[in-house]
């Protein structure tokens, strides 16, 4: 056999392979999602996400620190308040539960970004996104709370504002009252693309978002639906986004790389709590390499366009990357 072609030779030892490899990982890429709760001392693991936790904000503060040293740059805060109301009332109070973790966290660790998600699930009495009113969501009156929802986060000290509702309009409307507060310098990064998903779930018993009724089809997006994404991103894009959002990550590769490819703006993709359960469901069953598993996964995102991923494998995952 002669053979002048032999792609195999690049392929001989992980040196040569990490030589020619296209697509490479590291901490800079992830953002660490963190659930905040109120109290002291707690440490609440979420049973349907091993490894991922429900924090006073002491023990956010030292979770923080910890993937700091991990090399960890970034993280994203989603609040659990032991109140809720129908209007989602501690989304924006002064002393809500982000806001106070905000502070926290700017004021004890250094050189870390801090990304505020800004939605009213967590915080309703009914899990819905926004304000009810005989069943339905109103979008305008919705967004009118996101909006002061931004301006809190941005006072506290917030770096990122991070909107994910998918109400109409809710890009614009933060813009303007950011603006208006003086927060020009304050990027966003929208929730541009987020599906209904059934990938959630688990991430619902984190939060304790779980609806009360109904679901968010109604303003979440269909799966089936790849064209309206990039409608969808364009209306952000318009409105002022900084960055774009694809969620859920691995079910939806196809349109990552079509925002990649339509827009020049930097874009983020979500590996979600259902995507992070599964991997750590069958690791643990031994059916599959979980840490090889889980770095294939992060790569399939990055390869398909994703410039930064949100994923709950940030921490054990960057010390494998350093």
């Amino acid at each position: 056999m002669n053979l002048t072609r032999r792609p195999r030779r690049l392929r001989r030892t992980e040196s040569i392979r990490a030589l020619v490899r296209e697509t490479k990982l590291s901490p800079d890429d992830f953002v660490y999602p963190l659930f905040v709760c109120e109290g002291q001392g707690i440490r609440r693991e979420i049973s349907s996400m091993p490894g991922v936790f429900n924090l006073s904000i002491d023990e956010l503060v030292r979770e923080t620190e910890a993937a700091r040293r991990d090399g960890i740059r970034s993280v994203i805060l989603f609040g659990v308040p032991d109140e809720k109301d129908a209007e989602g009332s501690k989304a924006y109070a002064e002393d809500g539960i982000t806001q106070q973790a905000i502070r926290a966290v700017k004021r004890e660790v250094k050189d870390v970004l801090v990304i505020a998600d800004n939605c009213l699930c967590e915080y309703t009495d009914h899990g819905h996104c926004g304000v009810i009113e005989n069943g339905e969501v109103l979008n305008d009156p919705s967004v009118d709370l996101l909006a002061r929802t931004a301006v809190s986060q941005a006072e506290a000290g917030a770096d990122i504002i991070a909107p994910s509702n998918m109400m109409d309009g809710f890009v614009q409307a933060i813009r303007a009252a950011l603006d208006a507060s003086g927060f020009e310098q304050i990027p966003i990064m929208s929730y541009a693309v987020k599906y209904a998903s059934g990938f959630y779930g688990p991430f619902r018993e984190a939060a304790q978002s779980a609806p009360q009724f109904g679901d968010r089809r109604g303003y979440q997006m269909d799966p089936a639906n790849a064209r309206e994404a990039l409608r969808e991103a364009a209306l952000d894009v318009e409105q002022g986004a900084d960055m774009l959002m694809v969620k859920p990550a691995l079910p939806y590769l196809d349109v990552i790389r079509a925002v990649r490819e339509r827009f020049d703006l930097p874009v983020s993709a979500y590996q979600v709590s259902g995507e992070y359960a599964m991997i750590k469901a069958a690791g643990r069953l031994g059916w599959i390499d979980e840490e090889r598993v889980a770095l294939e996964s992060l790569i399939s995102i990055k390869r398909a366009g994703a410039d930064i991923i949100l994923t709950y494998f940030a921490r054990e995952l960057a010390r494998k990357l350093w």
